[in-house]
């Protein structure tokens, strides 16, 4: 909360000299043209010893050259080779012992749940005609059904309207 007055200062807080940027280069180009304690100077500071880079490769290459025999690591060792096939085995007999060959059969089908399928999913004839062969469906078409007079009559009693038969 001290800083309320803030926004009423105009000044920015800092000063220059007067006259400060009218001589400003003149004051830069007289210092430039002094001589300075810096050009006395004709060495760098730095000193290399005497035959230093002409035997510079041969201490490099003498260093780096190695004596020593680095120990080999094999990738596929006798232990991690059993492991591996006996992983690959317990695998293979997995699938070979038939543990995944659950078929379904019509015994285990609850006949509630396959008339919602076939009620509430959109199958068509074609699709349901696929699932039978051609033996079956030619079966199915060819079965003799009897019907005598004493059926027929009794559907028309039952179902037909009389006055409806008898104006055609």
């Amino acid at each position: 909360m001290k800083n309320k007055k803030l926004h009423n200062i105009n000044s920015s807080g800092f000063k220059v000299p007067n006259d400060y940027f009218e001589s400003f280069d003149e004051k830069i180009l007289s210092q430039l043209n002094t001589n300075s304690q810096l050009d006395s100077i004709k060495g760098t500071g730095f000193k290399v010893p005497d035959n230093y880079f002409e035997s510079l490769n041969n201490t490099i290459l003498n260093n780096n050259i190695a004596t020593k025999e680095t120990k080999v690591i094999p990738l596929f060792n006798k232990r991690n080779l059993v492991y591996i096939s006996s992983i690959a085995a317990v695998i293979l007999l997995l699938f070979n012992l038939s543990l995944f060959e659950n078929k379904p059969t019509f015994d285990n089908l609850d006949i509630d749940i396959v008339e919602g399928f076939i009620e509430y999913e959109d199958i068509n004839t074609y699709e349901i005609a696929a699932l039978f062969t051609n033996e079956q469906i030619v079966e199915n078409i060819t079965i003799d059904y009897t019907v005598n007079d004493e059926h027929i009559e009794e559907y028309l009693l039952n179902n037909a309207d009389l006055e409806d038969l008898m104006l055609e």
